[in-house]
């Protein structure tokens, strides 16, 4: 989807939620702390709840980084018949602290604990301001993580212009039977995953944080989750920065074919610069080389070769790896290093290192170093040693396959429109051309998502319809002219129903979002934040400022 950033995954967005039961949730939210009526159910315990931070285990945390929990109701209709834990991490304030600044590096499906322990360095000037926190949403990493195991190649023959094509009935029964692998490897969170109950988890967030607001900076799928919780709980929306905005609107196969046309845009043009370079591992000639970018993957395909995590690699896990490499220019030295590695070794390690999960770091950022900072105080609230887990669960035992898994589950559940049996025995020819013509490597991958969405029950309309003229204070929304993903129009169309809440920064640069590299972006976004200071709507950062 637009807003997967690097996944780690051996599916790329093939494995997907098709039995997903009904979001669960009324169209609105109870907005205040531990403030109930007659209709809504008490959610007292959730709101007073306070977290319990410790050191963070595994991977060679950052040392100053904190890890912590927080409990939701899985069912918020239901408060009494479940609860499930969400892993979080922060950074405590270096200076004065206003609060806690909570992030969403996107997905969705983006497990945020090691997004901020790996990738947080761009972000540690906030902290003159804020505690930095992040989390790993329900159905997300080491928060009740799903999965759809061997259902991923059963999504893929559906799309595939095999020997299959020209029975649909074919397809029909490989994305039921999908369907019924998400259902098995999932856990209970699975009907309950969606836009509408992580926005509602966000709220329980600021009020165990102890913040009487919510501040807040999301990316790509982090905007519409941002978007969701303006329109859910208006009243507490604080300092609000939503950077590559998401559509509210458009459906998921409209969406398919902006992606697939943008990726298709991005790859000519990293075809193009890597061609000039003699280390390129497609030759010199440009057009030559998106020739053999589309057997490399047909080849992977049609024969998979062994990977590391003892599956096979496939295609469109190479799809899903350049997808997320070809976000930002910043990344396109990795990608040309392993795409060299898998041509002429055989070594699938450098694409499937690329699909980790996150949007890409700023140029000449070490992900496997800590952030760094001014100093580092000492943490009062952090214990000696770490605290039980408490059902969350090990970093070790996250499903290969849980950021496309919770992509799906997540963007099925946020759109009301379904393809029906009949649309897909009729039009799957159709569509198959549709999503070629838009991007001959990146279309069937596109197309698998949409399609992953049939056989369950119509997702929730509240987004589409309810998600405007919101009443909160100015929130500023970044959108990048040359974004891959999340198109400029998009910040403009959703600025526009937002109502006159949303100021628009303009960045004419390129790649997916700009935060992380524009530093005039940068600085306006932290401006914002850490003093208040809003840019003029509509104006722009340059594309080499």
């Amino acid at each position: 989807m637009r807003s997967t950033h690097r996944r780690r995954t051996l599916a790329g967005a093939a494995v997907a939620v098709l039995a997903l039961l009904g979001a669960g949730l009324p169209a609105t939210a109870a907005g205040a702390d531990a403030e109930q009526d007659d209709k809504q159910p008490d959610l007292t315990r959730f709101y007073q709840q306070k977290i319990k931070w410790s050191k963070c285990e595994g991977m060679e945390m950052p040392k100053d980084l904190r890890c912590g929990k927080v409990t939701v109701p899985l069912d918020y209709a239901r408060p009494k018949a479940g609860t499930l834990d969400l892993a979080m991490a922060r950074y405590r304030a270096t200076g004065d602290s206003r609060g806690s600044l909570l992030l969403n590096f996107g997905g969705p499906g983006g497990p945020g604990v090691p997004e901020l322990a790996y990738g947080g360095e761009e972000f540690m000037d906030l902290t003159n301001g804020y505690d930095l926190v992040s989390f790993d949403p329900r159905g997300v990493g080491r928060s009740s993580p799903v999965s759809c195991g061997d259902g991923t190649h059963e999504a893929l023959e559906a799309t595939d212009n095999g020997e299959d094509s020209n029975n649909p009935q074919a397809a029909l029964k490989q994305l039921r039977r999908a369907a019924a692998a998400c259902k098995k490897h999932s856990g209970p969170v699975l009907p309950y995953i969606g836009t509408l109950n992580a926005s509602r988890d966000l709220d329980v967030m600021r009020a165990a944080l102890g913040d009487k607001q919510l501040n807040y900076l999301g990316f790509s799928y982090g905007t519409r989750l941002g978007a969701v919780y303006a329109a859910q709980f208006p009243k507490k929306v604080g300092r609000m920065v939503l950077d590559g905005v998401d559509t509210l609107t458009e459906p998921l196969t409209e969406q398919g074919l902006v992606g697939a046309a943008g990726q298709q845009t991005a790859l000519d043009d990293y075809l193009d610069a890597c061609t000039e370079e003699l280390t390129c591992p497609f030759g010199q000639d440009a057009r030559s080389a998106r020739e053999q970018v589309v057997e490399l993957v047909d080849a992977l395909d049609e024969h998979p070769v062994p990977s590391d995590f003892g599956q096979d690699f496939t295609g469109q896990d190479l799809v899903g790896a350049i997808s997320h490499a070809l976000y930002s220019e910043q990344m396109w030295p990795a990608l040309t290093q392993a795409l060299n590695m898998l041509v002429h070794d055989g070594d699938t390690r450098g694409v499937m290192a690329l699909a980790g999960g996150g949007f890409a770091p700023p140029a000449g950022s070490d992900r496997s170093a800590a952030p760094t900072r001014p100093h580092e105080p000492p943490d009062p609230t952090a214990s000696a040693t770490p605290s039980p887990d408490g059902g969350l669960v090990d970093i070790e035992e996250v499903p290969l396959d849980n950021l496309p898994a919770a992509l799906m589950a997540v963007n099925c559940a946020d759109d009301p429109d379904r393809p029906t049996a009949k649309q897909i025995t009729d039009d799957l020819d159709d569509l198959r051309a549709a999503y070629e013509e838009a991007s001959p490597v990146f279309g069937r991958y596109r197309l698998t998502q949409v399609l992953m969405c049939y056989g369950r029950p119509a997702g929730t309309d509240f987004i589409r319809e309810e998600v405007r003229d919101v009443d909160t204070p100015k929130m500023l929304l970044v959108g990048t002219r040359g974004d891959p993903a999340t198109p400029y129009r998009w910040t403009v169309e959703t600025a526009k129903r937002l109502g006159s809440s949303a100021v628009v920064l303009d960045n004419k640069g390129k790649g997916h979002t700009g935060y992380g590299s524009s530093k005039c972006v940068h600085d306006k976004v932290d401006d914002f934040l850490l003093f208040g200071s809003l840019p003029d709507d509509g104006s722009s950062c340059g594309a080499d400022d």
